[in-house]
């Protein structure tokens, strides 16, 4: 268990989130998950890399018990952590395929947001229910899945979306049955793997130098919000209500 790297296929590498019971990742996770998915992007050996998770669901983001025990320590060394394995994926030197199923919430849209290529099973979902956490972060990657107006209402309401309607936006390359999924992406992974290792390489570092939008500076200054809202009070109160299991205080 933990964060697992793994060669399938030639020129595929595989870095596997698996963190029962919901692959919500600590401080450790995050900078695991920064270090394996940099160290398969600088093997000259890989191509491609897959992206995925074993359990309930891909990701539910960061680990809220964590930073109840242990406060400002923790809440800092998580806003790094998430930063890291975000650009982790972006700077990945080759193409990052994401297969998610199950839930997506949080920090995993943050990874998601940053991949290359998408696939998903057909009970994919996709949130961020950050306003219900106290928190703000990763509309910055949702932005890279749907449209400006469902950012808007996916973080006000942090309902999710189905893969179905991030099929709908042309964000998914593919929507299969869970069985599927691990296939999927690594039928994906070999068109690429079959391409030229320099020129792909290249093409990765080309499509990032030309994106509108600088994702890490983007990420960061959502994530000062987080932290203001922390020194407030505010989210406090709705971080211990989540691992109490109560509904949270919302008079302020």
């Amino acid at each position: 268990m933990g964060i697992k790297r793994a060669t399938r296929a030639p020129g595929t590498a595989e870095v596997v989130i698996d963190v029962p019971p919901v692959n919500a990742l600590d401080v450790a996770g995050w900078f695991a998950l920064a270090d394996a998915v940099t160290a398969s992007g600088r093997d000259p050996d890989v191509r491609v890399l897959v992206l995925r998770a074993e359990g309930r669901g891909f990701c539910a983001g960061v680990d809220i018990k964590e930073i109840q025990a242990e406060g400002d320590e923790a809440l800092v060394g998580v806003n790094r952590g998430c930063a890291a394995a975000f650009s982790a994926v972006y700077d990945c030197e080759v193409p990052v395929i994401a297969a998610v199923h199950g839930f997506c919430l949080g920090g995993g849209i943050g990874l998601v947001g940053n991949a290359d290529i998408v696939v998903a099973s057909e009970d994919a979902t996709f949130g961020l229910p950050e306003v219900d956490r106290g928190a703000l972060g990763a509309a910055t990657h949702l932005a890279r899945l749907v449209p400006q107006h469902k950012v808007r209402q996916m973080v006000y309401s942090a309902l999710p979306a189905t893969a179905a309607e991030l099929s709908a936006y042309g964000s998914l390359a593919a929507v299969v049955p869970g069985e599927r999924l691990v296939d999927a992406a690594y039928e994906l992974a070999a068109q690429i793997a079959s391409k030229s290792p320099t020129i792909i390489r290249r093409a990765k570092e080309s499509l990032n130098g030309i994106d509108p939008v600088d994702v890490k500076r983007s990420y960061r200054f959502e994530q000062g919000f987080t932290y203001e809202l922390h020194v407030r009070g505010v989210a406090d109160e709705q971080r211990q209500a989540f691992v109490d299991k109560r509904q949270a205080d919302t008079s302020r």
